[in-house]
């Protein structure tokens, strides 16, 4: 007979299912899930819980999957309040002519916190603890993600032209680097480095910011290779690819993450591999923008880590990772002309584990395991469309819908329960995005 005393913890979830997504594709059965100090603290099977843990709280979830929270790879969250403010609308049109014209004149701190108070939102609501945001005055997204409760990588902006943000390359760089000493120690905000794209940042840029960010232990998140415009327009101007440029430059390496990728060779994919890059895809916003398709699955085969992201809302035009696991899974198919490519697990690794990856953080978030953050979502799996249920996996990724989504927390602190959010007020966010609405349409 064990006569060891019950270990307190703060939070002890019960669940039909956990899915702790490491190793791929395990589902624990009727499992519970302990927090404390806002880390798992272990799991067990329910019916030898009460044993081990002693819980100042014990949530029971019913009939729902406990996984962890999803990680958004890629996301220019402000842009939130220029949802379908230019659709069906080619990407160069679409930021020349739309997008660019308007930020000019909107982009300031209370537009940008009002939009990333929007998008956390919603986020929260469709699972979503961790994102990944690039886009100017992320001093203020890091003061909304602090209140909000979630875990994101901020980029410190760098371009070749003037902004609101910084006068000239210098400033940027500067600025970048006053973000990452600002928020080293804070648990749950990392900084990166953020060159827009190849076509707007110059060589001298992106070799300083390579370094820069290679000193500071910093990643690199850039777009790269979204069209095959892209390419073709690089090649015309220097001879070579944007990836080829990037690696002469230093800046592909174990710390880079590389944005859409939908134009690659295989040459490209093994380089990719052999310098332990990221991919970040955006299958949404890249159907959307007829950019052209991934090849997730061969990335995948030759050892690519691949992450995924939403992209803005003002080009997908949603940040449901729910969606986008279902979009990957299905284009992941379509472009390699298999349908046994991109199988359910592996599509939700992408929306946790291989996120946390790409953003450094793996050992941190990413999996249910005993140690990490207790970043978490509990899906109820009760519903018409996720009935009957054969398999959890599955069902996460072609069936089940962000609505689904009941209780999330991260670093153990509750951000959503019962379907109610509790970091941000609702109504609140929905008057700001109206206000904000008449006056974008007042610009157009």
């Amino acid at each position: 007979m064990n006569s060891a005393r019950p270990e307190e913890v703060d939070l002890l979830l019960l669940a039909r299912w956990v899915v702790p997504v490491v190793p791929r594709g395990e589902v624990l059965c009727d499992f519970a899930l302990a927090v404390r100090d806002g880390r798992i603290a272990g799991l067990s099977p329910v019916d030898e819980a009460r044993a081990l843990w002693q819980a100042e709280e014990v949530l029971d979830l019913g009939n729902h999957a406990l996984i962890p929270g999803l990680v958004n790879s890629h996301g220019h969250t402000p842009m939130s309040l220029l949802r379908g403010v230019a659709d069906d609308v080619p990407l160069k049109g679409w930021l020349e002519d739309h997008i660019w014209p308007l930020e000019e004149r909107l982009i300031g701190p209370e537009f940008v916190r009002a939009g990333a108070q929007l998008a956390m939102a919603e986020m929260i609501r469709g699972g979503t603890t961790c994102f990944a945001d690039m886009y100017f005055f992320p001093d203020v997204v890091a003061e909304c993600v602090t209140d909000a409760g979630m875990r994101a990588q901020l980029c410190g902006p760098v371009l070749e032209f003037p902004s609101i943000w910084a006068a000239d390359a210098e400033e940027y760089l500067s600025k970048a680097r006053d973000l990452c000493e600002r928020f080293r120690e804070h648990p749950r905000l990392h900084i990166a480095f953020g060159p827009h794209a190849p076509y707007t940042v110059s060589d001298g840029q992106l070799r300083a910011a390579a370094e820069q960010a290679a000193d500071l232990g910093a990643p690199i998140h850039i777009h790269v290779h979204e069209t095959a415009a892209e390419v073709e327009e690089a090649v015309r101007a220097s001879g070579r690819r944007p990836l080829a440029r990037l690696k002469d430059l230093g800046v592909v390496g174990p710390r880079f993450q590389c944005v859409h990728a939908t134009q690659l060779l295989d040459e490209e994919i093994a380089m990719l591999a052999a310098t332990d890059a990221s991919v970040v895809h955006c299958p949404e916003s890249n159907m959307k923008l007829a950019s052209g398709g991934c090849r997730v699955a061969d990335l995948l085969k030759a050892g690519v880590n691949v992450a995924l992201g939403t992209d803005g809302a003002a080009s997908n035009n949603d940040l449901d990772m729910f969606g986008e696991m279902r979009s990957a899974a299905l284009l992941g198919k379509f472009v390699a002309e298999d349908a046994a490519a991109l199988p359910a697990a592996a599509v939700l690794e992408m929306a946790t584990i291989n996120g946390a990856r790409a953003l450094g953080i793996d050992a941190e978030t990413g999996s249910l395991e005993a140690g990490k953050w207790a970043d978490l979502c509990a899906v109820d799996l009760g519903r018409l469309n996720t009935s009957p249920l054969y398999d959890v996996c599955s069902h996460l990724v072609y069936a089940a819908q962000s609505s689904q989504v009941s209780h999330v927390w991260c670093a153990g602190r509750p951000l959503l329960a019962d379907g109610e959010l509790l970091t941000l007020e609702e109504n609140a966010v929905l008057e700001s995005a109206a206000r904000w609405r008449e006056r974008v349409l007042g610009l157009r």
